[in-house]
Order: structure tokens, then C-alpha cells, then sequence
């Protein structure tokens, strides 16, 4: 591939960065699916504006796609990138900051015109005023050297100009020693309808790449051979894909129909997108005219016997709050998906946030308790999916799933699992019609059976209103009242008898236990790794169940001196922590929009260890 020396590296991080139509989350998603095929373990980090098109080439509408690819275990994107590939002066202002000195900087030098310095607000031009000593920079003129290598295809300039991203991701190629292959079969069936655009950017990208080869940018390419990882099927997946995954593999090993009634909300409509490629395995995609009509279906779907999902964001949450009290008082399975952004209101709908733990806990009027877990990465998506469904049907209950924006659009190498080793779900139907009463229990999970419409003999009343105990005929009974909310309570701490008892990465006692839940483990369990390695006395605890908790939760914490619980909100786990077990912590919150850095957990960490 080339005749210069290559340097061998355990990891690295790219980010590339432009304007929203310069194509940077495609060239950051090629990227990543080359590195997966080639074998590395990855983790991705999407950034881009909400606008559907800010004003082009100024600071608001920079997206930017980050990725750290490792001959190790990857579990962030990295906290800050190795390599910055600016578009234009907007991606390069709005970037440099995140970029440690003697890290490299890719730039298109024609980008930086005097109009675009200034929409850019550049008082000078920072390729030639020095702002930039310290970095080691390669300026190329992409835009020029796009149109030249594309001069003999019939199209016109701007349809070429917008190739211009495969030029910079051949670049990449080269740098790194990636195959062209992948990306090029993709190009094919990308445009198969348009064979001159597949031209086109397929002869970018080769002329990006055979540019880096031979023009003296760089005295060595750079290598990071395959991870070590267990045999098996990979693909690369995205939180909201292995969702939607898990739901279909739920469906089935429930023996049940999906439903999923949503309305599109960012971050989580790509659930909708992908459950909707899936129609021949019985899933039914319905996308409502708002949340509560979304909800409501999603409720009459699981009356009559399928497995019923609805997903939505924090806006969302707040509008389906009175039908999630109606699932809970007629007590049917159900599944709300939350995909957390930041709020309050329409706050950053593209940038991440922890901020709806409280809302889910205790968002709805009345005792309305509900089951809330919570996903970790997005290859773990599928599992919680199947664990919320065997939840929601074996407790007849709705069950809370929290992702977050982080998590819905990273990336990560998923191992396909083994269908026959997937868990059963088992349905419980009432078979004596002579002894059905609707809301009778069994003894081990306090739930009712499941009788759906059509079922002989199974006739029955169902409603909001309260229901007499076993029979569910209306009732406005004080007594009454006060043990069917105790029942519906004791129902979700029952859980906690047939969920995972909680465990710890390192120490199960010592100086300090560092407790995180949902897209912070990734950085929290690295900064850990990185203070054991030093002998230092601190373990990790993440928590997948959020209510009710691990019944061995309490006991594990007070084990431990110090105890910190990282969030990006402003405490609220932390808080229901305090209040649940009285047990002294330290909450350590950050609210930017932006997921932890290793850095900042570690320098934490090591403030409270003296």
C-alpha cells in the first residue's frame, strides 16, 4: 500500500468536523464500520447541531463525529481526539479547544476565505497567524484537489464539491492502513439508482488516499492491528439499533406480537426507523399524530395481547405521564422507552443528558409505581430490551427503559448472540374459566394473568378507575383503596427477588466505591481502571436497576468509606441514594450537553483519596 514506514499504536482517536452539509457524520460512520470490519474494538461519539441546516459556515451549524479505535478494550471515544480534520474555519474554531497540543490538525486549506474567517468570527487567519504553533498541521487544499480528481465525470461542480468528504476520509484510509473496499461497496449500493454519483465519490476517496501516499504530509502512516477479542460474529451497532433489536428478539421469545406506537422525537425516532425494516417478524409500526395518542395505542395494543413499546424523549415523557398511570392501575406489560437529551422544555434536543431519572421514578399523579432500568453502551441495549419484556410480562407492569442521546448514537462492535441461548418469556394466561377473577395474583410475583379479548370464558372489566381487589369491579372503597396501592407497590419490590444482586469491578471493600448508571459507565469504569492500576483503593458499581434497586445494594455501599456518584444532571440519583439508605456521598454532576472525560472522573477520584 505504500513504501513509508508505519507506526504501530495500541489506540487512537479521530474526530472529523465540519459544516452540517459537509457529510462528517457519513465519513465518521464509514470509519467506524472499516475499523469493525478490520477487527478493532470502537466507540463513536455523534455531535451535531439540531437544526436541520444552521446558516453554513458558521459556529452553529459545525457537526462533528468522534471515534476511538483500539487494539485494547474501547469503552469511551476518547477524551480528547488525536487527530482533528477541520472542513472550515467554523469546524476549526469550534474544535481546537478539545485538541491537546502536539496532536495533529487536517485542514482544507481553501476553506478559509475571507468571508468564511468571518462568518467564522476570525479576526485573522489562523493557518498564517501562529494561533496554531504547537500543533502539528496539514493543510491540503481538499475542495481544489476534489474538483481535479473528479474532472472527467459528467456532473456539476457543486455535486462534485459535496464528494469532497470521501476525499478526506481516503486521507484517513491512508493514515491509518484501512481498506477502501468496504466503503466502496457501500458507495455501489448507496447510489446503485445513480452509478455516476457512486463513480464519483469512490474516485474521491481513491484520490484522497493516493494523495497522503505520495505527497509529503507525513513521514509514516500509523497502525492499530485487531483486538483481542472472543470469536464470534460482529457488527457494528448503534443504542437504538440494538434496541430495536432486542424488542424484536422479545417479541419472539414472548411468543407475542411488537407494537410500537411512537411520535419521531430526537433522539429516539431512529427506533422507529429501524423496527419499521422489520415488518416480517410481526412488528407492527404505528406513528401517532402526538405522544398520547402514541401511548394510548400502545396501551390498547398490550389489551389485546401484544407486547406493546413506546418510545419517546423527555418532552415525551412528561405528555404520556397520565396513560402511564393508566398502565399502571390496569396492570399490563408495557414498555416506555426514554431517550434522554437535555432539557429543560426543548433545551438541546442533539446533546445528552442523565436528567430524567426523577421524572421516571416519580413522574405521574397518585401511587403509580413503575419498574425503571437503564442501559449502559449501546451493544448492551439489546439485552436490557429483553430483560425490560421479560420484566413487563412476568410482572404485568410497565416497565421505564432510560437510554440517552449518548447512547442511542454511539457505536460499538456488537457479537451477534446465539438465538437458542436467548431467555424464554413466559406468558401467564388464566385457564379456569369457572375461578378467573381479573386482578387475582399469583403468590411468587403478585401479578395477574394475562386474558386478552377473545378468550372464552374470560370476559372482563378493565379501567382507570380503582378496582376491587381479585375482581377489578369499580370501587371506591377507602380499604380498599389503600391495599390495592400497596399491592401495586410491593408488586415493583418484588422485582428486586428475581433481578442480579449487585456487583463490583475491583474491591468488593476499601477506600472509595464510584456508583454510576446509564451512558456514564463507559468513562467512569475506565477512570476506576486507571486508579487500581495504580494500587489505588476504588471499585465501580453500575446500576442497570434503577427501581426498585438490588436488595443487596445497601449492604455493598456501606462496605466502603467514601462513595461517589457521578451524573450528568444535577444529583438526582445521588439524591434518591441518600434518601433511600441514609448513607453519606458525594454527587459530582456535569450538565454541558457532553458525556464525562476519563480526565475529569480520575482527578475527582483522586481529590476524595487525598
Amino acid at each position: 500500500m505504500t513504501t513509508k514506514s508505519r507506526i504501530e499504536l495500541d489506540h487512537v482517536t479521530i474526530r472529523f468536523a465540519g459544516d452540517s452539509g459537509d457529510g462528517m457524520q457519513l465519513t465518521g460512520t464509514q470509519f467506524t464500520n472499516t475499523s469493525a470490519i478490520v477487527g478493532n474494538d470502537l466507540a463513536t461519539f455523534p455531535d451535531f447541531p439540531a437544526e436541520i441546516r444552521a446558516p453554513a459556515g458558521t459556529l452553529p451549524g459545525v457537526s462533528s463525529f468522534q471515534v476511538q479505535i483500539g487494539e485494547v478494550d474501547i469503552y469511551t471515544p476518547g477524551d480528547e481526539p488525536d487527530v482533528l480534520v477541520a472542513m472550515n474555519p467554523a469546524a476549526l474554531k469550534a474544535n481546537l479547544a478539545a485538541l491537546p497540543k502536539g496532536a495533529t490538525l487536517v485542514v482544507d486549506e481553501s476553506q478559509f476565505t475571507a468571508r468564511n474567517l468571518d462568518k467564522a468570527n476570525y479576526a485573522s487567519n489562523p493557518l498564517d497567524d501562529g494561533s496554531l504553533d504547537g500543533y502539528r498541521v496539514i493543510k491540503v487544499d481538499i475542495s481544489k484537489l476534489t474538483l481535479n480528481a473528479l474532472e472527467s465525470v459528467e456532473i456539476d461542480n457543486r455535486a462534485k464539491g459535496r464528494c469532497k468528504n470521501f476525499f478526506a476520509l481516503g486521507m484517513m484510509y491512508w493514515m491509518y492502513n484501512r481498506p477502501m473496499g468496504p466503503s466502496k461497496d457501500w458507495i455501489e449500493r448507496k447510489f446503485a439508482k445513480k452509478p455516476i454519483l457512486a463513480e464519483a465519490n469512490k474516485l474521491a476517496m481513491t484520490a484522497g488516499f493516493n494523495y497522503a501516499n505520495t505527497a509529503d504530509l507525513m513521514p509514516s502512516s500509523f497502525e492499530v492491528k485487531p483486538a483481542s477479542i472472543e470469536a464470534g460474529t460482529y457488527r457494528s451497532i448503534s443504542g437504538n439499533q440494538s434496541l430495536a433489536l432486542g424488542l424484536i428478539a422479545a417479541s419472539r421469545q414472548a411468543g407475542l406480537p411488537l407494537f410500537l406506537g411512537t411520535y419521531p422525537i430526537t433522539p429516539a425516532t431512529d427506533i422507529l426507523h429501524e423496527l419499521a425494516k422489520h415488518k416480517e417478524y410481526g412488528v407492527i409500526t404505528f406513528q401517532a399524530e402526538d405522544e398520547i395518542a402514541a401511548i394510548c395505542s400502545t396501551i390498547g395494543a398490550s389489551y389485546g395481547g401484544g407486547l406493546g413499546i413506546t418510545s419517546t424523549s423527555g418532552p415525551g415523557m412528561c405528555l404520556k405521564a397520565e396513560a402511564m398511570g393508566l398502565a399502571v392501575k390496569t396492570e399490563l406489560p408495557l414498555i416506555i422507552i426514554d431517550v434522554q437529551r437535555a432539557g429543560p422544555s426543548t433545551g438541546m434536543p442533539t446533546k445528552t443528558e442523565q436528567s430524567d431519572l426523577m421524572l421516571s421514578l416519580y413522574g405521574r399523579h397518585g401511587e403509580s409505581p413503575i419498574c425503571v432500568i437503564s442501559c449502559s453502551r449501546p451493544t448492551d441495549c439489546f439485552d436490557v430490551a429483553l430483560e425490560a419484556a421479560r420484566i413487563a410480562v412476568t410482572f404485568m407492569t410497565p416497565v421505564i427503559l432510560l437510554s440517552d442521546g449518548y447512547i442511542a448514537n454511539g457505536t460499538g462492535p456488537w457479537k451477534l448472540p446465539d438465538p437458542d441461548n436467548l431467555p424464554t418469556i413466559h406468558v401467564r394466561r388464566p385457564v379456569d374459566p369457572s375461578e378467573f377473577q381479573p386482578f387475582k395474583r399469583d403468590e411468587e410475583h403478585l401479578a395477574r394473568a394475562w386474558a386478552i379479548p377473545g378468550m372464552p370464558g374470560f370476559e372482563h372489566r378493565i379501567g382507570g378507575i380503582e378496582g376491587q381487589e381479585n375482581t377489578g369491579n369499580v370501587s371506591y372503597d377507602p380499604v380498599n383503596h389503600a391495599r390495592m396501592s400497596q399491592l401495586r407497590a410491593d408488586k415493583i419490590q418484588r422485582i428486586a427477588e428475581f433481578i442480579p444482586e449487585q456487583s463490583v469491578s475491583g474491591p468488593e471493600e476499601g477506600d472509595l466505591l464510584v456508583i454510576s448508571w446509564g451512558g456514564t459507565y463507559g468513562a467512569v469504569y475506565s477512570a476506576v481502571q486507571q486508579m487500581q492500576r495504580q494500587g489505588k483503593s476504588v471499585a465501580h458499581a453500575h446500576l442497570r436497576y434503577l427501581n426498585p434497586f438490588p436488595k443487596n445494594l445497601e449492604s455493598l455501599m456501606r462496605k466502603y468509606k467514601q462513595i461517589l456518584v457521578p451524573e450528568l444532571n444535577m444529583g438526582q440519583l445521588s439524591k434518591v441514594l441518600k434518601y433511600t439508605y441514609e448513607i453519606p456521598l458525594e454527587s459530582y454532576t456535569k450538565i454541558q450537553g457532553q458525556p464525562f472525560k476519563i480526565r475529569e472522573l480520575r482527578e475527582k477520584i483522586e481529590q476524595m483519596l487525598g
